[in-house]
């Protein structure tokens, strides 16, 4: 075997086809763009145009509202604060709050603060400091002998 033997398997690599260089190319003259028009020229963009007719997305009615500052909150359920503390990720003696969770690793950005949801089970006594929770996880965390406080988030208190 020498360099010059060295070659890919017939049909692994499909030769680019180069547009307008030619008529050997198969592909010259006008680039397969035909003759005229807006669609031949370049800088051509009508994604949703229907040539003056009124287009589609015009004509469905549009319903609902996003707000534009509506806060985004980091969701974590209890079965899996309960499966980092018997992982020793999350220590249950101290205060849990958004700081130690997103060190946990349990949370990557607190972002708008975070918010607690009860799916899962929680044995660990645990004391949850967060800016966010639903009535039945502080039901499940008072009911494990642990206490869950809900704080104003960060940035809401220091918006004001």
């Amino acid at each position: 075997m020498k360099l010059n033997e060295l070659s890919d398997n017939p049909g692994a690599a499909k030769k680019r086809m180069r547009v307008a260089r030619g008529p050997g190319s198969g592909k010259g003259k006008m680039g397969g763009r035909g003759i005229k028009g807006q669609k031949s020229r370049s800088g051509v963009a009508i994604k949703g145009y229907e040539g003056g007719q009124m287009p589609l997305y015009q004509r469905l009615p549009k319903r609902g509202f996003n707000k534009p500052n509506r806060k985004s909150y980091a969701v974590v359920n209890l079965g899996l604060i309960q499966k980092f503390i018997d992982a020793k990720k999350l220590d249950a003696g101290k205060a849990i709050d958004a700081e130690a969770l997103v060190a946990s690793g349990l949370v990557r950005r607190a972002l708008d603060g975070i918010r607690v949801l009860a799916k899962g089970d929680i044995t660990s006594k645990i004391d949850l400091h967060v800016a966010g929770a639903s009535k039945s996880a502080v039901e499940a965390v008072e009911k494990a002998g642990g206490s869950l406080t809900v704080t104003a988030p960060a940035a809401a208190a220091a918006a004001e």
